[in-house]
C-alpha cells in the first residue's frame, strides 16, 4: 500500500487542528479524525472523514497521525497513555506532533517510538489559522529521512513551506528560535509605540505603516540569509551590505533615543539593539555606537 493510499489521522481539532485537518478531506486514503468534542468532529463527518473516540483507534486505521493538542502533558497522554496510539500502532507508522513542546519531551517519546517500531517526528508549525486556511503554513520537521519523506506529501496540503530541520527536536528548537524573534519583536512594537504615543502621533496609523512595508522589505526575516553568525570579513559579498544596514540601523536608533529622552521615554530595547546591532550583523560596531556605547 502506498503513502497516499493509508489513511491519515488527525487528533486535535482545535483553533489550528481543524484548519489544518480540514485541508486532509480529500486525502486519497481517507482522513479520520479525534476530538473529546462532537462540535469539532461534525464538520468533518459531513465531510467524509471518519470520526473514533481515542487515539487507540486512529492507530489502528492510519499510517501517519498528526497531533496538535494543548501542551507536553496532552502529547504525551495521546501517544503513550493508556488509550495512546502506541497501544495499537503498527511498526512504520509515523507520529507526527505539531504541537509546541519541549525538544527534550519530543526526543523522549521517539525514543519510546522506536521501540514499536513506530518512527516520530516534531513538527511545529507558523503562520497561524489563517495560513493553515490557505495551505500556507511552514513546518519545520524533526525526524528520520524516512519519516520525512513519509509525511512530506500529506503536510503539503497543510504547508508550502515544509523544512527538515534535522533529527527528532530540531524542528521544536527550529520553532522556537522563530518564536524567539516573534515575541521579541512584540515588545519592540510596544516600545515603538509607547515613543510614537508620546510625541503624539497616532499608533494605528504607525501600525498602518510597519504592516506596510514589512510586506515589501520582509521585516527581520530579510537579514537572514548567510548560513553562518560569524563575523563577516572585510571581502565578502555581505560585508558593504550588513555594514549599510548597521550605518543606517545605528543613525535611526541613535535618533530615536535622542527623541525618547527628550519626551521622557524610555527605550531600553534600543538602547540594547545600538550597541548589539552592529556585532550582530557581524560587521562590529560602528562610528555612533562605539561613541555612545
Amino acid at each position: 500500500m502506498t503513502g497516499a493510499e493509508r489513511s491519515v489521522g488527525f487528533i486535535g481539532l482545535g483553533n489550528m487542528g481543524a484548519p489544518m485537518a480540514l485541508r486532509l478531506l480529500e486525502w486519497p486514503g481517507g482522513l479520520v479524525v479525534c476530538d473529546m468534542r462532537p462540535e469539532a468532529v461534525q464538520p468533518f463527518t459531513e465531510g467524509g472523514a471518519t470520526a473514533v473516540g481515542s487515539a487507540t483507534e486512529v492507530a489502528e486505521r492510519c499510517g501517519v497521525v498528526s497531533i496538535a493538542v494543548l501542551n507536553d502533558d496532552q502529547v504525551r497522554t495521546v501517544v503513550s497513555g493508556p488509550d495512546g496510539i502506541l497501544q495499537t500502532a503498527e511498526p512504520g507508522t509515523v507520529i507526527a506532533v505539531h504541537s509546541t513542546i519541549s525538544d527534550r519531551t519530543a526526543t523522549e517519546l521517539a525514543a519510546e517510538c522506536a521501540e514499536h517500531g513506530v518512527e516520530f517526528v516534531d513538527a511545529p508549525i507558523s503562520g497561524g489559522a489563517p495560513a493553515a486556511q490557505r495551505g500556507a503554513l511552514a513546518i519545520m520537521v524533526g525526524g528520520s529521512e524516512a519519516a520525512f519523506t513519509t509525511v512530506r506529501e500529506p503536510f503539503s496540503r497543510f504547508g508550502s513551506l515544509i523544512v527538515h530541520a534535522g533529527e527528532v527536536g530540531a524542528g521544536t528548537r527550529m520553532k522556537l528560535a522563530r518564536n524567539l524573534l516573534h515575541f521579541i519583536a512584540f515588545t519592540a512594537a510596544s516600545e515603538a509605540q509607547r515613543l510614537a504615543e508620546a510625541a503624539g502621533l497616532d499608533i494605528r496609523e504607525l501600525g498602518k505603516v510597519v504592516r506596510h512595508s514589512d510586506k515589501h522589505t520582509g521585516g527581520p526575516g530579510a537579514i537572514m540569509l548567510r548560513d553562518t553568525t560569524a563575523a563577516v570579513a572585510e571581502d565578502d559579498f555581505w560585508f558593504p551590505i550588513l555594514t549599510h544596514v548597521r550605518d543606517l540601523g545605528e543613525k535611526d536608533l541613535s535618533l530615536a533615543l535622542e527623541l525618547g529622552q527628550r519626551l521622557g521615554v524610555e527605550l531600553p530595547l534600543a538602547d540594547q539593539a545600538l550597541g548589539g546591532l552592529g556585532d550582530g550583523l557581524g560587521v562590529g560596531r560602528g562610528a555612533i555606537a562605539k561613541e555612545q556605547w
